[in-house]
């Protein structure tokens, strides 16, 4: 089985990692942080930062045809685990408002710093695609 590299146009060109890799109908969601298009970490708090890294999940999910309820696990890393829980309710209200009332396996990890200093939050997952929508990029 071959590895496909999932890359949507509308997210940064990566280098040395892709944003997603498709195996058999797996696909494989990279870590994703607030970055905005212009390649800055969105401001505004931990909500906003959620608000982003996950929109660029989803984002990678759809370029191989998936929808956010084929999300199987989703690992949430953060760097400050209180502020999290402290606005549960308004990041419970954007995933609902992105990705519908179905949540998959979740984790939260507390870590000390992401790869961008200003970064809260990073993101990543697996989704399973139904054979039926999955798009399999062109290399």
């Amino acid at each position: 089985m071959k590895h496909i590299p999932v890359n949507p146009a509308a997210l940064p060109t990566p280098s040395g990692y892709s944003h997603g890799t498709l195996a058999g109908n797996t696909l494989h969601l990279g870590g994703q942080t607030a970055l905005d298009a212009d390649m800055k970490i969105v401001p505004g708090g931990i909500v906003e930062q959620f608000r982003q890294a996950f929109g660029n999940v989803l984002t990678t999910l759809r370029e191989a045809g998936g929808l956010p309820e084929d999300l199987v696990s989703v690992t949430i890393y953060l760097t400050d685990i209180p502020d999290y829980q402290a606005h549960g309710k308004e990041i419970g209200r954007v995933w609902r408002e992105l990705a519908g009332p179905v949540y998959p396996a979740m984790a939260g990890i507390g870590c000390t710093a992401l790869w961008q200093p200003e970064a809260m939050i990073e993101i990543l997952g697996v989704a399973v695609i139904p054979e039926e929508r999955l798009v399999r990029p062109s290399r």
